[in-house]
Formats: C-alpha cells, structure tokens, sequence
C-alpha cells in the first residue's frame, strides 16, 4: 500500500515536470514558464527527502535554462538570458527555504513529541504518587491507633520504660502520617487546584490557637514562643478573607519549621503587623540562617538545599505553604536575620471594613 502511494506521488510530480516542460520547450524564450516548476518542488519537498528536493531543484533549473538555447537556435538576447537567471534563482531560493521550513517543522515535530511524553510521564508518576500516599494513610492510622491502645493498657499493663517508647513510636508515626498527608495534598493542589472557603478570619486567632497546639513541641525542644504585635504593645485583630484551616497549616508549617531549626535554649518570635493594604506575619528564628543562593530556591517542591537548615526538611511543607498563601493573593518570602537565624514572612491583602468586625 505504502509503495503504491509513493509510485503514484512520484508520478503526478513527473508529470507536473513535464506540463512546465511543454510549455517551456513549446514556447519562444522570451517566455519564462520556469517560475512553475516551484510547484513540483514544493510537493517534492513534501512528499520526499531532502536529497530528492534538491534534485528535483537542480533538474527545474537546467530545464529553465536549457530552453534558452532549445530548441530554437536564434541568437540570445541578454534579456532573455537574465530572466531566466532570474527564475533559477527562485527556484533556487524555493527549494532552499522550503527545506528548511520541513527541517524546522521535524524539529518542532520532535520537541512536540519529546513534551508529550514528558507530561505523560509527569502525569503517571504524579498518579502514582497521589495514590501511594492516599492508601499509605489507612495503615499508618491503624498503627497509631493500636500504640495509642497500648499506651492507655488497653490490653494490659505497660512498663514505664515500655510508655515512653511507645509514646516515641507514636510522635514517629504522626510525623510520617503529617508527610504523608502533606504529599497528597500538594499533588492534589497541583493537579485540582486549591479549593478554599472563605470567610473572615484573624490571623492573630489563628496564630495564637497553633502557638498552643505546638507548645508540646516546643517544650521539648526547650524552645520559647512569644508573640510581638508591631508598634503597638497590644493585642491586634488582623482579619483578612481567608480560609481558616489553610492559614492555620500556613502557621503550623512556619512555627514548626522554625521550632525544628532553633537552637535548645532559644525562641522563636511572632511578630503580626496590621497594614493600610496588607497584614504582615513573619515567623523569626535564632537557627542556622539562610545562604543567599537558597533564598530563591526555598519554596520550590521537593527543594533540597546543601545546608543543615534545608537537609533536615522533606522539601514540601514551605511549597505547601506558597501555595495557600499565594491562593489568598498572598506574597510569601524568607530572609536572613542579623546577627543569626532566618525570618519567614508573608503578607495577606487587608478585609474591607475590618474595623467593624473587630470588638
């Protein structure tokens, strides 16, 4: 099937040659019939290779001057003699171009189907990890559950020594469940966008409420938090329009950050600032600081940096973390604070009419 198509192409060009031909040769050479062989070349250059184009070229431009001389024999005139130098070079330029649009067409071909393939296998792996972390959650909240069984004597006495491992395996687990849960839901934001519920909310409720929820952690770490409110030496109400869990991950995922990165001893500070257009929260630290060439790369997915600050992360929670904020229409950033450790900040546009919400 495949050879009666090419015989049949290969032909129809044939013959086109020979109609341009016909009425060249049949023609007086004043009479410049050349600029139709740009016809056959252009199906040549479709149909075929580069190296039949070229041919097909050079037999259009021997043709078209051939008919110079045949079949008449009458002296040639310099006119006639530059119009036909003058198709030749079209037919030149035709073949040329016309072989490098199809190189260029192949080469946008290739890198089409290079893309395809790739946002295929984006797409597979990113089912597969979507899946492995949503059935990954069943057994991990089994396991916690039958140590937290264990742990209240459920099935019988426990050691002290035996409690505190358990209590150890416990915080393991919930760890790696938090992992788990955040992976899912940063392919799913990816892949189903971020869906929130808006309504209004205080951010320095919802800070407040997760500074108390992490006090374990912290105390563990010997760590204090404490709370600073801008100018102002008194409680403010920072109301945005938002969606109260997500912010409430947002400060779970800065505070936690900052309490894992914090030397024994230290604290981490709260600072809430009101704006005229925009609400400031930054979360301030005494850890390790931030290099410069880390800055740009921090919220970035699966981000692994080469200091000890960014080894001791997964690479998720602070892309998580962007993106709640960034769905707010919210900026978030992170710098170096003087003489040590990092801050990081972001800012949510200010509700409309907040005065009148506040008591």
């Amino acid at each position: 099937m495949y050879r009666e198509l090419w015989v049949g192409k290969f032909w129809l060009i044939v013959g086109l040659f020979a109609i341009v031909a016909a009425l060249e040769f049949s023609t007086p050479p004043d009479y410049v019939f050349g600029y139709l062989y740009i016809g056959p070349i252009l199906l040549v250059n479709a149909r075929f290779d580069r190296t039949a184009t070229l041919q097909a070229t050079a037999i259009a431009c021997l043709l078209t001057m051939v008919n110079v001389w045949l079949p008449s024999h009458n002296v040639v005139q310099a006119a006639t003699v530059a119009s036909r130098l003058i198709a030749v070079l079209a037919l030149v330029v035709t073949g040329f171009l016309s072989d490098r649009n199809r190189s260029y067409q192949q080469t946008l071909l290739q890198q089409q189907a290079k893309l395809q393939a790739q946002e295929k296998l984006a797409s597979i792996r990113e089912d597969f990890a979507s899946t492995l972390t949503h059935d990954l959650k069943t057994p991990m909240l089994g396991a916690i559950e039958t140590l937290e069984a264990i742990r209240r004597e459920n099935f019988g006495p426990i050691l002290p020594a035996q409690k505190a491992v358990m209590t150890t395996m416990i915080r393991s687990h919930k760890n790696s469940l938090q992992l788990v849960e955040t992976l899912l839901d940063v392919y799913r934001n990816d892949t189903e966008g971020l869906k929130l519920k808006f309504a209004p909310v205080d951010l320095v409720e919802v800070a407040e409420d997760v500074a108390a929820t992490l006090m374990g952690l912290a105390a563990s770490r010997r760590v204090h938090i404490s709370f600073n409110y801008g100018n102002s030496d008194f409680r403010q109400f920072l109301w945005v329009n938002g969606d109260a869990f997500q912010l409430h991950r947002v400060f779970v995922n800065l505070l936690t950050n900052a309490i894992n990165h914090s030397p024994r001893g230290s604290k981490v500070e709260v600072i809430l600032a009101p704006g005229s257009s925009y609400h400031v929260a930054r979360v301030v630290d005494m850890g390790a600081g931030i290099t410069p060439e880390e800055v740009p790369h921090l919220f970035k997915r699966f981000y692994q940096g080469h200091s000890d600050r960014q080894a001791k992360g997964s690479g998720l929670g602070l892309y998580l973390t962007r993106q709640i904020v960034e769905a707010h229409g919210g900026k978030i950033w992170a710098e170096n604070r003087q003489p040590h450790g990092a801050i990081f900040a972001f800012r949510l546009p200010v509700l409309p009419f907040q005065k009148s919400l506040s008591p």
